[in-house]
């Protein structure tokens, strides 16, 4: 049974679930009916962070230009440009056993592409949602819905893998940014240039 997570609250991944290496972050939003002149693009990021709250090297910053980490730890799923459908928009496999020693956390973000050409926030975004499955046998460990508490922000971080004491753990943060990937990537020293 998974465990429905609210703003805020953490949970362990590996305790109750020992052995567990490879598990997959689904990530997925609805678009709610405004005519805003163009589609909605919305894009899963991951940020392989040391202690400092900062990437190591950009390698450490997983994006539909960048789908896979070089020690396999972290891959993206691909790009979904239009978000129909059901389910997870996107998907970002795991393998927590490949993690560098220098990686503390694992951010996970959504961004709208070209949010202020468009006209786009997470106001007209509805049902978003971070999920993570156990890969081996599907079953769902956890799971955060946002919620509608964004407005005018064209990026969000939806939660966070970290380790703690040996043990991987999940925060539900659920944090909106105006200013887009080039905000986020800027927080997490991203050189955006």
């Amino acid at each position: 049974m998974p465990v429905n997570l609210k703003k805020g609250q953490k949970v362990s991944l590996t305790k109750g679930n020992p052995g567990l290496s490879k598990v997959v972050v689904g990530l997925g939003w609805d678009v709610n009916q405004y005519d805003t002149g163009g589609d909605f693009d919305l894009d899963a990021t991951a940020y392989l962070l040391t202690d400092a709250g900062k990437i190591s090297r950009t390698e450490d910053f997983i994006y539909f230009g960048n789908l896979a980490h070089p020690t396999g730890c972290v891959v993206h799923q691909g790009d979904n440009l239009t978000g129909v459908g059901e389910g997870d928009d996107e998907q970002i496999k795991i393998d927590l056993s490949l993690v560098p020693d220098n990686i503390t956390k694992i951010a996970f973000a959504v961004t709208i592409y070209d949010a202020e050409e468009r006209g786009q926030n997470f106001g007209q975004v509805n049902n978003a949602f971070i999920r993570i499955y156990d890969e081996s046998n599907g079953n769902e460990i956890l799971r955060y819905d946002l919620g509608e508490d964004f407005s005018i922000e064209t990026a969000a971080i939806f939660g966070e893998l970290y380790k703690h004491n040996g043990e991987w753990k999940f925060n539900a943060i659920g944090s909106g940014y105006q200013g887009g990937l080039a905000a986020i990537c800027t927080s997490f020293g991203v050189d955006v240039g």
